[in-house]
This record gives structure tokens, sequence and C-alpha cells, in this order.
């Protein structure tokens, strides 16, 4: 049986309009090729097209040599459409052109779907690739016309660059529909000026121009109709924003301000030019908004939330027979797939397709879906669409909803090749359940009964009741506790009423608050904790990216509850950096403890993705690593996973990590600037040194800490340095020092790196910020005070070459290693204890600065070095306490006892006054610190007896 044979009877309908239509058709042809006939097998086809579509009927009428091409086995391929564009053709010339050969390729796929001779995939396909064609030729054209006047923007090597296309939904899927909006997005390499053209202009203005021009050609109505509605909303900002953007304000965009419906949209996006090496950068750009490196389920909800609003649209609008937006429908498969993609598809690079044919055999190749499960969907999807392709072929229109009109209907059942009307609806509805069934299992809501906590959460949040009867529910508190808490809630709750948040912000807080207070129940934890939960929360409410990821990431929702239940210094630090909420995520990673080697292999990774030449974000970078960093110590610290040395050790390894990169930088920028010191080039030594006093020098480092530095150098030429712009070489290493300081102190979006004190250097505030080391040496040997010999006891060079730190060691060693007067040296000691006792207030009873305290202790180690170092040496090798009492006892200045009580002593005192950092608002369960306090006034007295 012959194909033409095999098609249905022509409804009494349609006989009498596709008639005069044929008649018309073949006058016309009889005209341009009057040798031209037709078989019968080819009129029937011709009459079967024009029943199914009135478009092909127009179509025909105004190109009638189209129509050899369109019947029987003839085969034709048609012409590129760049050759039929010339370089001489008017714009209107242009937009004529383009029509006609877009309805008559049109023509010719929808003459293929009628007739049966290719599946619906290959026809989406088509319609896709004359899209591109058509565009790219428009491009091509509006790109000359605008260069001809205003030049082309060059890259750096000469080359032109491109204003890069950006198909978007069907169309970036390569599977558009017959008669369809095409939404594009316009993104150009770089900033810069055109060159070449009688005039010249930015590249944003140029591009600008383009994207018009581009636009025009293919949206304008003509007598020829239009190539395509172009809609330009998916931009970033939509119609507000500019029309074209560059790489960096669209990275910047979608890093910044990117919504969960954007990262659906961007899942189909497709480069319709894409030109190398532009194409690639931009795809990479994208691919980690679109894609997370982690299992992604938080676009399960996003999803639902999206299709939520369409049922509610649906419903409002009666969107019953919609074969895209009903129960089962077009929508749903694309949700299905776009669901799977998003939540593994960071995981799975096979699943990152544009194409829903591609990522279902995708899904199933990588058993996320079942092969036959994904065999059915494709099917459904697939007569959907063939559908839709019919539906829309009828007359040219952007149409999914099925014809009431009786006629049209007519003409849906014989391009679709059923048997009637009742026919294709049943069809169709069988196609849509088993569609909107799979789609329950995947996405919709699963009715479970909330815990009963949650639903105890939910009511304190959002319960009008007052409060007393709210506080009867909080069952794991006090009433008095109780009532606090709720009041907590209920001022935190007006306090977001009165600073707007918005509507995604408030749909959070409703998930995650409820969520919260069941956390608080399970650590049995009062209103305080809440308080330091919800100043975190109140810097976040505005930025709802952190509210998803604690909503998404329960365990890190439970860490900073817990965080926050044992210290307030960790609750108030992750209020003024919320970016390190993303620390929280994974608790193991949280409390590992790093060694020292770990800290300048992460910062050294961290600055690797750092441009050096950005200054800004490497200031950034390092204060973000050092807080992230701190956090983790704190974490280790209160869990008890860190003694309380370790933690120094800790925060120790820090800070000379995070200084030793600032060093690196803040000389490589010297060097840039004014070249290298007389005698020093790229590899050699730095001849400079980072001397560090106190806490950071006694290995003793607190959490709050400022750095107590000297900055030393080895420079002896007076010569300039060997750049562009020479100074003097010691010149030099003072700009050196106040760049390093600059790069510690400058206050950026993430606070102060370290504040720095310089005070310690020879003559204080009135000395030059770095000497050379030997004039170090005859200050400390000549100049110096006592209380500044008492000092250097507590030194460590942090930064230094080797030659430089040997020097160091050996000035370090004739200072405190020479005879002291004894009584004169108490003398001077107990003078500047007293004179600390009065600054600080003599009623002082701060743990550091109480009598017995921490620098009553240190005093006494001090002392003992100075008045014991010219003969036993082993005092001064180190510079911290501990070690210092356990070579006074091995030197036997003081008893094994004495010593370990001493030891002792220190650390309860220190740790009390470390728990104080971590936990302010918290002292009533302090340890009893009176033996630690007598210990050290009991050896104070035999130290200093003699006075």
């Amino acid at each position: 049986m012959s194909q033409a044979s095999a098609l249905p009877e022509l409804p009494d309908i349609l006989k009498a309009e596709i008639q005069l239509q044929y008649q018309a058709i073949m006058a016309q042809l009889s005209q341009i090729e009057p040798a031209v006939t037709l078989k019968p097998a080819e009129q029937r086809q011709l009459q079967h097209l024009l029943g199914c579509s009135s478009f092909a009927g127009r179509v025909l009428l105004q190109q009638p040599a189209l129509l050899p091409a369109l019947l029987g086995a003839t085969q034709r391929s048609e012409a590129p459409l760049a050759l039929q564009l010339p370089d001489n053709l008017t714009e209107a010339q242009v937009m004529t052109t383009l029509r006609l050969y877009r309805n008559a390729r049109l023509c010719r796929i929808l003459a293929d779907d009628v007739l049966h001779q290719q599946q619906v995939e290959q026809s989406l396909q088509r319609v896709s690739q004359l899209a591109d064609e058509l565009i790219n030729a428009a491009y091509q054209f509006a790109y000359q016309e605008v260069a001809r006047q205003w030049g082309q923007p060059l890259d750096s090597q000469g080359r032109a660059m491109p204003l890069l296309i950006l198909g978007m939904g069907k169309l970036g899927g390569g599977e558009l529909n017959f008669s369809s909006d095409i939404d594009l997005i316009l993104v150009y390499p770089q900033h810069g000026e055109t060159q070449g053209g009688r005039r010249s202009c930015d590249h944003a203005q140029f591009y600008t121009k383009v994207g018009q021009k581009l636009i025009a050609l293919l949206h304008q109505v003509t007598a020829d109709g239009f190539v395509y509605r172009v809609d330009m909303r998916l931009r970033p900002f939509g119609d507000s924003g500019p029309l074209v953007l560059s790489f960096a304000a669209f990275e910047d965009y979608y890093q910044a301000q990117g919504r969960d419906w954007e990262r659906y949209a961007m899942l189909k996006a497709r480069i319709l030019n894409p030109v190398e090496p532009y194409a690639s950068e931009l795809q990479a750009m994208l691919r980690p908004f679109v894609y997370r490196r982690y299992i992604d389920y938080s676009a399960i909800e996003s999803l639902r939330r999206m299709k939520q609003l369409i049922e509610q649209e649906n419903r409002r609008k009666n969107r019953t027979d919609n074969i895209k937006l009903g129960a089962g429908g077009i929508r749903e498969v694309e949700f299905i797939v776009q669901t799977l993609q998003l939540i593994r598809g960071g995981r799975i690079p096979q699943l990152q397709q544009v194409s829903i044919y591609l990522a279902l055999q995708a899904l199933a190749d990588n058993d996320i879906l079942q092969s036959e499960q994904m065999q059915q969907l494709k099917a459904d999807y697939s007569a959907l669409r063939q559908v839709e392709q019919l539906l829309q072929g009828m007359d040219d229109q952007q149409t999914q909803t099925l014809p009431q009109d009786s006629l049209l209907r007519q003409r849906l059942v014989l391009s679709c090749g059923d048997a009637s009307w009742q026919a294709l609806e049943a069809r169709i509805s069988a196609t849509m359940a088993r569609v909107h069934q799979q789609f329950k299992q995947v996405i919709a809501h699963e009715d479970k009964a909330e815990p009963e906590d949650l639903l105890t959460g939910r009511l304190l949040w959002e319960s009008e009741l007052p409060t007393t009867e709210l506080a009867s529910e909080v069952d794991w508190l006090t009433q008095e506790d109780a009532t606090a808490l709720i009041e907590n809630l209920q001022q935190f709750k007006l306090d977001c009423q009165k600073n707007k948040v918005g509507p995604r912000g408030r749909e959070l807080l409703a998930k995650l608050m409820p969520i919260l207070l069941s956390g608080l129940a399970t650590e049995q934890a009062g209103p305080e904790v809440l308080s330091r939960v919800l100043v975190v929360f109140k810097q976040i409410v505005s930025r709802t990216a952190y509210l998803e990821l604690l909503y998404e990431n329960p365990p890190a929702l439970q860490q900073l509850v817990k965080l926050c239940a044992r210290s307030g210094w960790l609750s108030s630090h992750l209020a003024r950096y919320p970016m390190l909420l993303d620390e929280l995520i994974d608790p193991e990673q949280l409390y590992q403890v790093a060694t020292v080697a770990d800290y300048r292999d992460r910062l050294r990774l961290q600055l690797l993705r750092v441009p050096e030449d950005d200054l800004e974000l490497l200031m950034e970078t390092l204060r973000q690593y050092k807080q992230a960093q701190q956090l983790r110590i704190a974490a280790a610290d209160i869990s008890g996973m860190l003694p309380l040395m370790k933690v120094s050790d800790h925060l120790t390894w820090l800070a000379e990590a995070v200084m030793e990169k600032v060093v690196e930088l803040a000389w490589q920028q010297m060097a840039e600037k004014y070249g290298y010191p007389s005698g020093l080039g790229a590899g050699s030594d730095k001849q400079f040194a980072v001397i560090a006093y106190g806490k950071l020098g006694g290995l003793e480092l607190g959490y709050g800490s400022d750095l107590d530095l000297v900055f030393l150098h080895q420079c002896d030429a007076n010569t300039e340095t060997n750049g562009d712009k020479a100074i003097d070489s010691r010149q030099f290493y003072l700009k050196l020092v106040q760049r390093i300081l600059h790069l510690c102190t400058t206050r950026t979006a993430s606070g102060v790196l370290y504040d720095v004190d310089t005070r310690l250097r020879p003559s204080g505030n009135a000395g030059l910020l770095t000497v050379h080391i030997e004039t170090y040496r005859d200050y400390l040997l000549q100049d110096a005070w006592t209380w500044e010999h008492q000092a250097l006891v507590r030194t460590r060079l942090i930064y230094g070459d080797a030659a430089i730190a040997q020097r160091f060691e050996q000035i370090r060693a004739e200072v405190l290693g020479k005879q002291r007067d004894l009584t004169l040296l108490k003398e001077e000691v107990l003078s500047m204890r007293q004179k600390l006792r009065e600054h600080h207030g003599l009623d002082n009873t701060e743990v550091k600065h109480t009598a017995g305290g921490v620098v009553d202790l240190e005093f006494i180690s001090q002392y003992l070095v100075l008045a014991y170092g010219a003969q036993y040496p082993a005092l001064y090798q180190y510079s911290d306490n501990i070690r210092i009492l356990d070579a006074a006892a091995a030197c036997g200045i003081m008893s094994l006892s004495e010593a370990s009580a001493l030891q002792q002593a220190y650390q309860d005192l220190r740790g009390v006054s470390h728990r104080l950092t971590l936990e302010p608002a918290d002292v009533t369960d302090m340890p009893d610190l009176s033996s630690a306090l007598a210990q050290v006034k009991q050896s104070w007295q035999q130290v200093f007896a003699a006075l």
C-alpha cells in the first residue's frame, strides 16, 4: 500500500476550504512552473497537508515553487541560509529573506510531520537547527552593519570578539517548538574600545547596538510576518537590566544574586554561536552556578514551589486542556528530569545535558531511573511534544491548549492520525496520567505526619497565643526561662517584620524556626542560647542563601546551636562573618585537628584561586581563611578535642602561616614597584626578619590577641633598589613594613586580619618601624630598659632567612645571658610590676592582672631568666613560661615540686582566661582559682623575698 493511500479520508467539514486553497495554489504553481503536474498520490498528500494546516496553505500560496519538494519522494537539500544573504542586501531585504526562508523550511518540516516521514525527536531537532541558522545569519548581518561604522571589539591578540548568544529553554535544549518564542541572553567577553571604524565606542555600546539590531531583524513584523518573537526577560535583572552583559558582570550576578528559577533556566542554556576560546570560558563560568558539587536536594523543594505556583495558576485559569502546563503535561516531564539533573548533576557530569532526551538516557545509564521507567517517560514526552508540534503547526500559533472549535479539532485529529477526537483526547489523557504519576513519585509531597517536636516548634513560631500559654509548651525549661525564650522569639519576629524581610526569607524562616526550636529542645538549651543563635539569624535574614544553607543542611544548624550553647564569642564571630556558616556543613571537617603544616598548605591552596594582582580579593581571602581556621580551632576547643596548651599552639601556628604569607605578598608588591634592595634578586634571601614578642612569641596566643611584632633587616648598603622606580634600599624595608601593616590592619568587609602592635621596637613609637639587626643589638645592650629585656624573654623569630635567624639568636643570647646585679634587677622588676598594677587598677580582679595572676607568674619566669641566664643558658632556650619553669627546675634554681605547682597554676589561670573569652556571659560555674593564686603569691614571696 502506498503512503498516500494510507492517509485517512478528509472530514467533510474541511473539504470545501481545502478545495479552494488547493485550486489557488495549483494556479499559482502553473504560472511559475507550467510543466509541473502532480500525481494522484501527491495530490492526496497536498490535500492532507492543507487539511492539517492553514499555515502551510498560506506559505504555499506565497511560495508555490516549494510544492514539489514537499510531496512524494522528491529530495532536495536547501542551500545554506548564509548563501542567500549576500553582502549587498539592505536591512529590509535581509528581513524579507529571513522570513521567507523561515516559512519555507517550517512548511517542509510540517509536511514531513503530517505525512509521517519523521519522528517527533527529529522534527524538534530540525526546528531548532533552523532557529540556530536564522539567528546566526541575523547576528552576522547585524555585527557587520555595526562594525562598518564603529569598528570591532578586539582582544589582546587582535582577534575580533563575538557577542555570544545564549539560547534558553527548548531552543537551548535543541528541542524547539514549531511556533515558539525564543528566549535569548546576550553576553560579551570584556570591556574596551572598538578599533578600525570611522568612530569608536566602548564595547558595551557596540554590543548593545548589535543586540538591538539582531532583535529587530528577528522580532519585527513585516508584510512577510516575523522570524521569531524574541524574549529577553531571562537576562540578569530582567527588563530593567542591560541588554548585554560582560563576562565579569554576568559571573558576578549569578554568584551574588542568582535565584533558584535562574538555575533551572541555565540548565538548558546553549551557546548558539560557539566561538572559541570565549564559549568554553562562558560555559565553565556557568557550570558551578547550575550544578552543585554536593548532592543538591534543595532542588526538589524549589521545584515543588514552582510547580505549586503553576498549579494555582492552572486552577485560576482553568487550564484543564493544557498539554504543557496541566497535570501530567510537558512541564512535569521537564520538572522530573531537571530535578534529578540538579540533584546529582554536580557529581555525575554525564547528567549535564541540555536535551531532555539525552538527559533521560543519562539518568537510566546511571541507574537513577529504571530503564522501563525512562522508556515510558520518553515515549509519553514524545507523544505530548508531537501533539504540541502539530497543534502549533495548524496556524503557526504558540499554543499548548487543546482546541474547543470543532474545525480545529478535526485538523488536529487529521494531523495526529487518530480515529476521532474522542480517541485523541483519551490517548492524551492516558499519557498525561502516566506522566503525573511519575511526577508525584519524584517531586510531589509525601503525606507524612510531622514529628511532635516540630509541631511544637511551629506552634511557638506561628501562634498568636499569649506568652504564658506558649511558655507552657516549652517543657524542657522552667516557667521563667521558657517565658524569656518566648519573649526573645517574639521580639525577633517583630524585628523581622520591621526590617521588611522578603517573601523568600519569611518562607525559609517559617520552615527553619521549628527545626531550630526542636534543636534547642534536644540540647535542653535556654533563652541565652536562643538569643545567641538569633544574633546570627538577624545578620542573615535578608541573605536567604544562608537561611537556605541551614535549612538544607540540618547538621549545620545543629552545629550552630551547639557552638552557640558553648560560646558567646563564637556566636558573635559567626554573626559578624556569616560566610563561616559554610564551615558548619561537615561536622567531621569542622572538628578535624590540623597540623602545623596544614595551616600553610591550606592557605597556599586557597590563595592559588586568587589572581595575584587583585589586592582587595587577596586581603579578603586572607581574612576569611584566618576566621574559618579560628572557628575550627574554637570548635575543637569547646568540644574538648584540644587541651588549652594545644589551642594556643594552633592559634600560634595559624598566625605564623598567615604572617609568612603576608610578608611574601608585601615583598612581591614592593619588588614589583621598586625592584630589589642592593645585592638581592628574585630568588635570594630577603635579609629581613619578623620577631614575635608577647603571647605570639611565647606560643600562648589567644583568640583575640594582638600580635606584638618587631621588624629587622640586614641590609648594609646605602645604594638604591634596582627597579625602574628606585629608592634607597633601607627605605625599601621601611615601605615593606608599612605594606605588611596595611595588609594586616586595614578593615575590609571581613574585618582586620590582625591588630599589630609595634611599640616594642627600639625607642618605641619614636623609633623607626624597622631597623638594622645590629642597631637592634646595640639598642638592647646600651639603651634598653630592664622591662625591654623582660619582653625579650618572650621572643621568637617567626619569619626570616637562615643568616638573620642565626644572628637574632646570638643577640638574644647575648642580651639575656648578661651578668646582672640581682638586687638592682629585683628593684626594677618590682617597680615595673607596681606601675602595671597602678595602670590597670590596684583592685583589679581579672585573672591576668590580679595579685597572684598571670602577669605575676610571667614576671617570676622573666626574672629567673634575667637573673640566672648568664649561669644557665638553658633558661632562655625557650620563650614560653612552661618550659622556662622546666629549665629552672632542671638548673636547681627552683624545686621540681614548686615548678610543677606553678605550671599547674599557670594552666588553671590561663584556662579560665581562655574560657572567659569564649564564654563571656556565663562565669557562674568557673573553677575555683584560690589555690592557683595562692601558689603564685607564695612563689612570688620566695623569689623576691630579699626585698
